[in-house]
């Protein structure tokens, strides 16, 4: 049996995945369900594309949900109070500057679930995310990355605003 490791989410990812999990037992396994039924009342199975595609397509969300389940079984929601706000950690949005070309980024760390490159979240498995725990500003880091080596200076470090909803 796989060594299942402690998944750490905010609030909003643990529900994001159980918003996914229903949705696709709910949803998607059904739909999937009645294409193979329906490519199976088709006839000859050997050469039926649709059937295949429609497995495919099964085999693919089964995986999914299996992932999530895994993931939701293992996951403990990180408690904002009990992180150090001086230091880098889960959940902290921390500004740096990379010393070599002096461009300056501000990313929140967040799990590897809940990592979106794209709106500034970045995984804290990923290079930068894991050369960024437990440092407090004003240290300088380095990185290693697929380009090579950078440092980076963290020069600020605050707390992800929490997502609450009244």
């Amino acid at each position: 049996m796989e060594d299942q490791k402690t998944v750490y989410l905010t609030e909003e990812g643990l529900q994001d995945l159980k918003d996914e999990l229903h949705h696709l037992r709910h949803e998607e396994r059904p739909r999937i369900s009645d294409e193979i039924a329906e490519a199976r009342a088709k006839g000859d199975l050997s050469e039926n594309a649709e059937y295949d595609a429609a497995k495919e397509a099964q085999g693919k969300v089964e995986a999914r949900i299996a992932k999530i389940e895994s993931t939701v079984a293992n996951a403990r929601v990180v408690d904002e109070t009990e992180i150090d706000p001086s230091k880098a950690y889960i959940l902290s949005t921390v500004r740096f500057k990379n010393s070599q070309t002096g461009t300056e980024q501000t990313v929140t760390l967040v799990s590897g679930e809940e990592a979106d490159p794209q709106d500034g979240k970045i995984s804290v498995t990923s290079p930068v995310g894991k050369g960024l725990l437990g440092h407090e500003e004003g240290d300088v880091v380095e990185v290693n990355v697929p380009a090579g080596d950078i440092e980076l200076e963290i020069l600020e470090i605050s707390r992800a605003a929490a997502s609450v909803e009244e």
